[in-house]
């Protein structure tokens, strides 16, 4: 028999990304996590990620302005432990990769799946690592986020929010 994997499991509105859009990331009993701070005096969209117990910044999400595609990076600490993109040549369905920096071991992340539904996956090294879903929460306008143990929650959760936010901005009709 294989043993299941420990997960946490977080709640994340859609659409996270607005001018001075601030929010809380819950867990899946409704406890704060994480503020989401959108900074509305920022040229390009930048949004904090901040740990509700110590109000550390955990991570700074921001829109690369410059790009052949769109593409958003993740900082930490003033360096860039993540940058997500499109995948330039999928099959049948939409794919991202977040390209990992040096800080958090390097290597890539692939998020596949449904992403209209909120239904996608991230994967590392072939290893589910993390699981969005709008099946397991009911409540309109928002999804959740299963996350392994052990796993870098900040990112993986600024990942999901680069994924989305990403989606958004190229299938503006199915928002």
């Amino acid at each position: 028999m294989r043993k299941r994997e420990s997960t946490m499991k977080f709640l994340m509105r859609e659409r996270v990304f607005g001018i001075g859009d601030d929010h809380w990331i819950t867990t899946e009993h409704g406890d704060k996590a994480f503020l989401v701070d959108g900074k509305a005096l920022r040229i390009r969209e930048t949004f904090e990620l901040k740990d509700h117990h110590t109000g550390e910044i955990v991570a700074v999400i921001k829109k690369k302005m410059i790009a052949v595609r769109d593409t958003m990076m993740v900082e930490r600490d003033g360096e860039r432990i993540a940058t997500v993109k499109k995948k330039l040549i999928t099959v049948f369905r939409d794919k991202y990769l977040a390209e990992l920096g040096d800080a958090v071991g390097g290597g890539e992340i692939e998020v596949h799946g449904n992403f209209t539904d909120h239904e996608f996956t991230l994967e590392q090294d072939g290893r589910r690592i993390a699981q969005v879903s709008k099946k397991w929460f009911s409540v309109r306008d928002t999804y959740a986020i299963d996350v392994a143990d052990g796993e870098d929650v900040p990112l993986l959760l600024s990942i999901a929010v680069c994924v989305d936010h990403l989606h958004a901005e190229e299938h503006p009709h199915e928002v």
